[in-house]
């Protein structure tokens, strides 16, 4: 059956749990939640295109946060922690507001390594993974330990530079396009860009962002560490890696897959943003469909 949209396409904006994180819900109220976690500098809209899809197609509750941060979501004061288990108290706090059924988490990129490591911290409150481009958090070996602490307290140390603003949004845009760190064009940019802007009182327009979140890391997980999280995992987990994405760069990427014990693996034609892109958010659709009318049928292995 084809995958088509209905009145799920237009999202409900709400808040969740005691640090006011902004999300935006397709489905109905009493259907089973997805939590989707978008990835570093996006927000909620990089599931604009394929939330309504999967709701429609099967029946389901898609929330899809803003991170501390990102997106209309509060920024975090200073020393904030904004590595990729600094947003797990947060997430806990979410999920228990979600209610006590186990829930599918749905990640892209960044927000695809922040779910493997609240699956594997909360193994009994995680249904299913699913992950899209991402897999695990970034790594450093324990030599490039003390350059990765040195990157982070640098920038932590620079002058802090005014905000640029932005005429029109689609100056805005282009300058996503232009500057980001993954290749995405504008259209599949858009959503993305649109719920990312404020327009200031010069009436020039902002990125609502944090600009710390462009400071490196002070520290991040070692690969044995990131490995024995990825252990950890028991929820079936499906991975979509796109062709010309950035997941395939990774190192370590096949004992990675290996390491997740219940994992199954799709590589799709598409860019990093390929659940964005008009022209694949069908196929990215319909293979998380299938993978999830299959776990629902099919024993663990």
């Amino acid at each position: 059956m084809p995958l088509s949209r209905s009145a799920n396409a237009v999202p409900i904006e709400t808040t969740l749990g005691e640090a006011g994180l902004a999300a935006q819900v397709w489905g109905a109220t009493d259907a089973p939640v997805w939590l989707a976690l978008h990835g570093w500098l996006d927000n909620a809209a990089t599931f604009a295109r394929l939330a309504p899809l999967l709701a429609e197609a099967l029946g389901v509750r898609v929330v899809a946060l803003d991170l501390p941060g990102h997106g209309r979501s509060p920024h975090r004061g200073d020393g904030g922690d904004y590595s990729p288990w600094g947003y797990l108290p947060e997430l806990v706090e979410v999920v228990e507001t979600l209610g006590p059924a186990p829930l599918t988490l749905l990640g892209h990129s960044m927000g695809a390594g922040v779910a493997s490591l609240l699956a594997a911290a909360l193994p009994a409150r995680v249904a299913r993974l699913v992950l899209i481009d991402g897999l695990a958090p970034l790594t450093t070996t324990p030599e490039q330990a003390p350059e990765q602490l040195r990157l982070g307290l640098r920038a932590r140390r620079r002058p802090r530079r005014g905000e640029h603003g932005y005429a029109t949004l689609e100056t805005a845009l282009e300058a996503r396009v232009n500057g980001g760190r993954t290749r995405l064009d504008a259209d599949t940019a858009r959503p993305i860009v649109e719920r990312g802007l404020r327009r200031g009182e010069d009436g020039l327009l902002y990125w609502r962002s944090d600009r710390r979140l462009v400071w490196p890391s002070l520290l991040r997980l070692s690969p044995e560490q990131m490995l024995a999280m990825l252990d950890e995992i028991t929820a079936p987990t499906l991975l979509i890696q796109a062709t010309a994405g950035v997941l395939g760069e990774r190192a370590l990427l096949a004992e990675s897959c290996q390491r997740v014990r219940r994992l199954q693996r799709r590589v799709l034609s598409g860019g990093h943003h390929l659940h964005l892109e008009r022209t694949r958010v069908a196929e990215v659709a319909a293979e998380i469909v299938r993978f999830a009318r299959l776990d629902d049928i099919s024993p663990p292995q």
